[in-house]
């Protein structure tokens, strides 16, 4: 052995070690270079939990958490493990409503480690209906003491209201409380404007008795100060000094709608919370739309609701008996008059929202962009110096606030200045954050961040719900193992060329080492992209485990199957394989063939038939290729934010759309559906209130009302036979946008392994396409109806287009005074030519006139090119296109 070297080796790699940790420390250092995205890392440590609402991380790293339903437990960092720790026994609920209350709140008293105290927000399962602030002992082996349960306040509900219900819990520096109440007000009957309904009998539907009342303690956050033997005293400083009459001394901020999660500023004591806004779309006679709100409080102070939002926008004095609209609110003195008050009339002058939002694109905060709303306030970063630890944040967060949105699945990071007021905000892990809709966020004492993830959708037990940690790495990075085969099914022997080519470092300078198991657990190949023959039939589990330099790796998997092969599926027609033309069929026949099945079993294929209205232009395929194309109405339902209240087939706290579809079937809908969406309402599906969203335009609602809608009757055919023809006539009454798709797959008899399912497609569009369906465009303007602002040089693209039996194209287009020529190419801008037109100019860019010209098959499916040439000025604006066809 040559010692020389080996010592030799040993000292570059504790060089490299000692450069990568000098370069992490560097990151860390430095306050003005923001740390890139994946320098952030989720790390999943509990999932499928159902409605987690809080959290709260103890100084020995474990995370305590509870769930809406009652349940209350721990995540141990020790084993990895989480335990429920105890079910809460709460008031029940009516099974056909989705309520907001239950076990809401969470907090650990500061001395934990000493008292073991922990303070819980919940509905107990008593009448009169009420929310308990309750404090409880946590035993040393973390075993809840149900007998040590001490009620410090409690705070009386209308049950039948049952929503708004806040409920969050934190400290500030000096040890005072801080809890969060909701107005317990019915937000139907206004309209999503300011509920000041003081009809008699409808005192549910009055905010001005509870967050508008200095008397009550509902629509508050409420700051006390526990005491050991499970008393409270006032701190000073609260909105009004004890013995004031008419008012309670608890309250530190009124005026708020449904502050959901509260943070306080550990060295400032600065009060922050998200103000889940009301739900009026937009400005009325009856007041200003909706906002939600961060809003901030330096000391006490009333926050204006319900007679003002946003930054002091006010609402009028409306009468909900007489219909008739009174002054605005004065920001300055607002006046409580309503019959339902038990506090004073005068209350203090209202203070605006840190931030304010609407669901529109707001003019002062752009970044926070567009649709549902949910606002919530975490916690303000502070960047321990001292602190020995590998995952936390760094200096370039300090002092920095951050925020949530439920419902956008954001977080930014906020800054403030020297007096803490806003100067700007900061999408925090835009690229790889992933948030499954954010409920609480918390920092924990290794300087990381945990978060409780409600899941997608709202009322549900959904199983994307989760806590994660939120750590960052300043130093070296794993790489990502992402290993391919050249073949993943066939025959023994079966020879694979492997390859980590799609392995992806965040460190982009690191080398790397290869381990490849192909079988067993021994490692076979150390090469980047070696071979193996897999000699015995079997489903193998190949592991690629890439190293770097620094000794981090990452372990990827992929699956080979060795004894089948798949089934290949066809599907024959004689016609064109792209277009459909008006009133015809289309006669088919598939076919199946599958080296190991000698017969092939009909009653494993199956074939289904469907007209798509309309398709999304980012998924359009056309042509004799897989996927298919989704409906655009589908796609904007999954770009949107209903699935948070709606989903396809399954329960929430709105209707799935196939009941939505069966309710309405046959009926002439789709003005009032879409004319909802954008609006919002409540009352036929119950008294759940849907959010408005006015951001949606008039035709996008209706393509989403079109898609719901169809999917009563689907239009489509299960289980065709083999050989057959099916009609064309679905489009007649829905435009020429649709798709036809005819889909075949066979699962064959599984070979010497496992069944295998082979697949073949076939979709049809209109022979007639509107220019901006075009699937590609280069140097061109598109706009919902045209394709313009087309140069010397400009192309557009339709994909996988046969041309079977088509003689000419045709275009409608106009040109102002520009003669030019348009080619058509195969393949690419620069492929064979199949067409050309020397079009002329129409004089007026309205003028639209119809030309065609001849066109050759290439033969196959091809991507066409549509490329605009004219080498002399001038060459640029020289042609709009309208639309064009395929004739045969």
């Amino acid at each position: 052995m040559n010692y020389s070297y080996t010592i030799a080796k040993r000292i570059c790699s504790f060089l490299l070690l000692l450069f990568v940790a000098s370069c992490a420390s560097e990151n860390q250092d430095d306050p003005l270079k923001k740390p890139e995205d994946n320098r952030f890392t989720k790390v999943i440590l509990s999932d499928d939990l159902n409605e987690p609402m809080e959290l709260a991380v103890a100084p020995d790293g474990k995370v305590f958490f509870i769930e809406r339903h009652g349940q209350f437990s721990k995540y141990d960092p020790n084993d990895g493990q989480t335990t429920l720790i105890h079910t809460f026994a709460l008031l029940p609920e009516d099974p056909d409503e989705v309520y907001g209350n239950g076990l809401m709140g969470l907090t650990l008293d500061p001395n934990f480690q000493k008292n073991r105290f922990v303070y819980v927000y919940y509905t107990p399962d008593k009448l009169p209906a009420r929310q308990s602030l309750s404090r409880f002992v946590l035993k040393e082996n973390d075993e809840l003491d149900l007998s040590s349960e001490t009620v410090i306040l409690e705070i009386p509900i209308e049950r039948e209201v049952s929503a708004h219900t806040g409920g969050s819990l934190t400290w500030d520096k000096d040890g005072n409380l801080y809890l969060s109440t909701g107005d317990n007000t019915v937000p139907f009957a206004s309209g999503g404007y300011a509920p000041i309904d003081e009809i008699e009998g409808r005192i549910t539907f009055d905010a001005q008795r509870s967050s508008g009342n200095t008397n009550d303690l509902r629509g508050k956050v409420l700051r006390i100060h526990p005491e050991a033997d499970g008393t409270y005293t006032i701190p000073k400083g609260n909105l009004f000094p004890e013995g004031t009459e008419g008012t309670r001394p608890e309250i530190y901020v009124m005026g708020t709608r449904n502050p959901y999660r509260i943070s306080v500023d550990q060295e400032t004591s600065i009060l922050y919370w998200g103000e889940v806004g009301p739900d009026a779309g937009n400005d009325g006679d009856n007041g200003p739309r909706g906002y939600d709100e961060i809003n901030q409080a330096k000391q006490a102070g009333n926050y204006g609701w319900p007679y003002f939002v946003g930054d002091s926008k006010p609402y009028p004095d409306y009468n909900f008996e007489t219909k008739e609209l009174g002054e605005l609110f004065n920001a300055e003195k607002p006046i409580n008059e309503s019959v339902n008050n038990t506090g004073l009339r005068e209350l203090p002058p209202a203070q605006k929202a840190l931030i304010w939002y609407p669901y529109q694109q707001s003019a002062e905060f752009p970044l926070v962009g567009e649709g549902g709303r949910n606002a919530m306030a975490g916690p303000v970063y502070h960047f321990d110096e001292n602190l020995e630890s590998s995952v936390k944040f760094p200096k370039y967060y300090d002092k920095a606030l951050f925020i949530y949105d439920w419902m956008r699945s954001w977080v930014f990071a906020v800054r403030l200045d020297e007096d803490y007021n806003f100067v700007s905000m900061e999408r925090f892990m835009e690229t790889n954050g992933d948030f499954r809709r954010p409920m609480d966020l918390e920092m924990g004492p290794d300087g990381a961040f945990y978060m409780l993830e409600y899941g997608s959708v709202y009322g549900i037990d959904n199983v994307d719900a989760r806590l994660v940690r939120i750590e960052y790495n300043g130093g070296n990075r794993a790489p990502e193992s992402y290993p391919t085969a050249s073949d993943t099914v066939g025959i023994a022997p079966l020879t694979v060329k492997f390859s980590g080519e799609n392995n992806y470092d965040p460190d982009s300078d690191d080398e790397h080492s290869y381990q490849w198991i192909f079988e067993g657990t021994e490692v076979q190949s150390t090469e980047a992209s070696p071979l193996y023959t897999f000699e015995q039939h079997g489903v193998y589990q190949v592991r690629q485990i890439v190293t770097d330099a620094a000794g981090a790796e990452s372990t990827g998997i992929i699956e080979i199957k060795v004894g089948n092969t798949l089934p290949e599926v066809n599907i024959q027609t004689n016609g064109n394989r792209s277009f459909f033309f008006d009133d015809k069929t289309l006669p088919y026949e598939v076919s199946v063939k599958d080296a190991e099945d000698e017969e092939i079993a009909e009653d494993r294929v199956h074939i289904s038939f469907a007209y798509v209205p309309m398709v999304s232009r980012q998924e359009n395929t056309p042509g004799h290729q897989m996927p298919v194309p989704v409906p655009l109405g589908e796609s904007l339902i999954r770009e949107s934010d209903c699935q948070a209240c709606h989903q396809w087939t399954e329960e929430s706290v709105g209707p799935n759309f196939v009941q939505i579809a069966q309710r309405y079937e046959n009926q002439d809908v789709v003005d009032q559906l879409a004319d909802k969406i954008i609006k919002g309402g409540s009352g036929n599906w119950g008294q759940h209130y849907m959010n408005g969203h006015p951001q949606v335009s008039e035709n996008d609602a209706k393509e989403m009302v079109r898609y719901i809608l169809s999917l009563a009757g689907q239009a489509e055919l299960f289980d065709l036979p083999m050989k057959g023809s099916v009609a064309l006539n679905k489009h007649q009454d829905q435009g020429k946008r649709g798709r036809y798709v005819l889909k075949a797959s066979y699962t064959d008899g599984g070979g010497a392994i496992v069944p295998l399912t082979g697949t073949d497609a076939l979709v049809l569009r209109s022979n007639m396409v509107e220019a901006e369906d075009a699937d590609e465009v280069d140097r061109i303007g598109r706009t919902d109806k045209q394709l313009g602002s087309i140069h010397n040089g400009s192309w557009f693209m339709l994909k996988q287009i046969d041309l079977t039996g088509i003689k000419q194209i045709s275009y409608f287009y106009s040109s102002l005074n520009i003669d030019a020529t348009l080619e058509v190419r195969v393949g690419s801008p620069t492929g064979e030519v199949i067409s050309t037109l020397d079009y002329k100019n129409t004089g007026d860019w309205s003028k639209f006139i119809k030309v065609s010209t001849p066109v050759k098959d290439p033969g196959g499916i091809n991507d066409l090119y549509f490329v605009f040439k004219k080498d002399q000025e001038p060459n640029e604006h020289m042609f709009t296109l309208d639309w064009l066809t395929f004739d045969r």
